[in-house]
């Protein structure tokens, strides 16, 4: 079982970084001329890198939805002005090649894990219990400590643990049941409402009530632990309200990808050959990765945030995490800078001479015509006017945004968000998520950057993937042309 770097001393180190800088800046402060006040200076102000394999969406405006009526389908669907604020986006869909450094590093988790256990060999050389003072820390493993080239009987036997033996072919291969990844998100939004306030006076500001000291407010909080069993056990607890600590959700997800969607997804149809082959064999390392649920996708965000914020400095504070899209995010990306229908200029799906501009099915059931039969590598399309890959067809995408038939007359126009925290017990009506851009296997009405398209959270599909957001941690100049008016 994984764990993430531990929460709470992250929180403590970022909330002394964060008191040291207001000290600074207050000291800075007090060398005021005749009494006048000057403002805060003295702190280097910090300029966001680039994030790897990311372009940047600065933001903008959008009328999101499709203003005329659909005459193939005959579905209305909303249409709304909105506006969303900058943002980082992947330049393509996450790869196989990507998504296996995940699984790799769940998987070597495991084995340092084991190593450092007394069954088998007891090398705590593999976790990190000190800091260097000396002082205790909440045990973690140690990266830095290579795994042994010559593995002794008892160190063979903690790297062989994670692994099974194919009862047919005999073929040594990962065990997929032990590839669990724990991580904690907290949520700052829930802890931020005046209604979830510890001190019941800060509730209501309307003064014509009389606060109530008694008052209790409950809380729901998500969390995971695995029995004895080894079964993942997902609880969403509702408690009354005891403290901060309270908003700290715990997930254990089983991360490696659904090869057995190309099979599940396509009844009476010879695809044996991808579910051999399309995660496992380098060939595909380039091409989307499929078979990954909504709750997979959101684990890769945040051990992605994890293996970041520990390579960066005291700077780190000031980086956002790894996230889904919201729906409102990914079709203001997909329509590029024009607003336009799909993520090209041109209204058709390919060039004058005759190439299509993504990969989709062009025609009944000729899947071949845009020259390819399934996925394809990622990037061999023309980019959008945002510099983003695939916006439309290959693999179709997982955004952050509970669908609702409703969609974004439901939304702020204000960096909009439609969010549900499905719990377990939840009607599976309640856990349907919005799904964007279409796919390899959809029609040409079905990768306009507007389509809506909808998957329950828990469901792996062979055509859909996702890719990566990240709020801008400074100001972005706003867009010259963000929308093309019709």
């Amino acid at each position: 079982m994984m764990r993430t770097s531990n929460f709470f001393a992250a929180i403590l180190s970022l909330a002394a970084l964060t008191l040291a800088g207001c000290m600074s800046a207050g000291s800075a402060s007090t060398s005021g001329r005749g009494g006048e006040v000057i403002g805060v200076g003295g702190n280097r102000s910090f300029k966001e890198p680039a994030p790897f394999g990311m372009t940047m969406v600065k933001r903008g405006f959008l009328k999101m939805g499709i203003d005329q009526q659909d005459s193939l389908w005959g579905k209305q669907t909303p249409v709304k002005e909105i506006s969303v604020d900058g943002f980082w986006m992947d330049e393509t869909e996450v790869t196989n090649s990507k998504y296996k450094q995940f699984v790799y590093w769940v998987r070597d988790s495991i084995i340092r894990e084991r190593l450092a256990d007394p069954a088998y060999g007891g090398d705590d050389s593999y976790m990190i219990t000190e800091d260097k003072n000396g002082d205790p820390v909440t045990p973690h493993l140690d990266w830095k400590k290579s795994l042994p080239r010559k593995p002794n009987e008892d160190e063979l036997r903690a790297i062989e643990s994670v692994y099974v033996t194919n009862p047919v072919t005999g073929e040594k291969m990962l065990d997929a049941n032990q590839m669990n990844y724990r991580y904690e998100v907290y949520d700052y939004t829930t802890a931020a409402l005046r209604r979830n306030r510890l001190n019941p006076e800060e509730r209501n500001l309307n003064t014509d009530y009389a606060v109530d000291p008694n008052e209790v407010v409950m809380i729901s909080k998500d969390t995971a632990y695995i029995d004895d069993e080894g079964r993942i056990i997902r609880e969403t607890i509702n408690r009354p309200l005891s403290g901060p600590w309270d908003f700290l959700n715990t997930y254990i997800i089983n991360i490696y990808p659904d090869t057995t969607c190309w099979v599940n997804d396509f009844r009476n149809s010879e695809n044996e050959i991808y579910l051999r082959n399309y995660f496992s064999n380098p060939a595909f390392n380039d091409y989307p990765v499929v078979g990954v649920s909504w709750e997979q996708a959101n684990a890769f965000c945040a051990w992605r945030t994890d293996y970041l914020l520990k390579g960066l400095g005291p700077e780190a504070r000031y980086v956002q995490r790894y996230r889904l899209p919201t729906e409102a995010e990914w079709e203001y990306a997909a329509r590029g800078r024009d607003g336009s229908e799909f993520p090209w200029e041109n209204e058709s799906v390919k060039s004058g001479d005759g190439c299509f501009y993504a990969n989709f099915k062009p025609d009944k059931g000729n899947y071949t015509k845009d020259g390819n039969l399934i996925t394809s590598k990622v990037g061999i399309y023309s980019a959008n006017s945002n510099g983003l890959f695939d916006m439309a067809g290959n693999v179709a995408e997982w955004t952050s945004t509970i669908f609702t038939e409703a969609g974004v007359d439901a939304m702020n126009d204000l960096n909009p968000q439609l969010e549900y925290k499905a719990a377990k017990e939840d009607p599976y009506r309640l856990k349907k998520k919005s799904v964007r851009g279409g796919s390899w296997k959809d029609p040409e009405s079905y990768i306009r950057s507007a389509w809506r398209s909808w998957e329950y959270q828990n469901q792996p599909r062979s055509y859909i993937g996702f890719r990566c957001v990240r709020s801008i941690a400074t100001s972005t100049s706003i867009r010259q042309k963000a929308s093309k008016k019709k």
